[in-house]
């Protein structure tokens, strides 16, 4: 009977996990699948060895070898990380069967509220991580950190150059900062061009006017002098 109590509880627990919180802030279905297919199947496993004396070694075990696939696949924001490995705890707490029942739904309610909290948009949000590749090659710290805090509207934190190409001149930073647009305003954008005259539009002659009678040429005024 308990076992099937725990197992009701880890289903409704990764479900409170994957649907309510990952998917409604990270919209990506294809970690949802594998959080409830690797949630379940470690729950599968764990109550299966939670009757025999090594029970308890081989669930963390088997904590240690998933862990190493989901290094070997690949790779996750340190987000998801942690979304992974609490549907792993969730699926090898209510695997396990830890006795009194008000314990393992302690721990589980306690996992979901750490990362209903942790991960919640209003916590610290305006500290950010950023790759930034300039257009320029910047060595010294004071010209990379003035440039970095204009391009991308914040406090600087730390700045670790990943690539200083002096060949093409670009550098690549990885970056983190806190975002803060109103102490560091966008800089108003400038446009230089080159700006050229219309050539004048010759001016047209008016319908009505004559044309020019034709010059006389000299052979004509020497005949009539004649």
């Amino acid at each position: 009977m308990n076992s099937l109590i725990f197992i009701v509880a880890d289903l409704a627990a990764i479900s409170i996990l994957t649907f309510a919180l990952y998917l409604r802030r990270h919209r990506r279905r294809d970690l949802v699948v594998s959080y409830l297919g690797m949630n379940v199947g470690v729950l599968a496993v764990a109550t299966a060895l939670s009757g025999s004396a090594a029970g308890l070694g081989l669930g963390l075990g088997l904590f240690g070898v998933l862990s190493i696939i989901r290094l070997r696949s690949t790779e996750l924001a340190q987000h998801e990380v942690a979304y992974y490995f609490s549907a792993l705890a969730l699926g090898l707490i209510a695997g396990l069967g830890i006795e009194p029942l008000w314990l393992t739904g302690s721990l589980m309610a306690l996992i979901l509220l750490v990362m209903f909290v942790g991960d919640h948009p209003r916590v610290l949000p305006a500290h950010r991580h950023q790759t930034v590749v300039l257009d320029r090659a910047i060595a010294e710290d004071g010209e990379l950190y003035a440039r970095l805090e204009e391009v991308l509207h914040g406090k600087v934190h730390s700045a670790t150059i990943s690539e200083l190409d002096l060949v093409n001149d670009k550098t690549i930073v990885d970056v983190r900062y806190a975002y803060s647009p109103a102490a560091f305003p966008a800089a108003p954008a400038t446009v230089s061009g080159i700006t050229t005259a219309a050539p004048a539009a010759p001016a047209s002659r008016p319908a009505h006017a004559a044309p020019a009678a034709p010059a006389h040429s000299p052979a004509h005024a020497h005949a009539g002098a004649a």
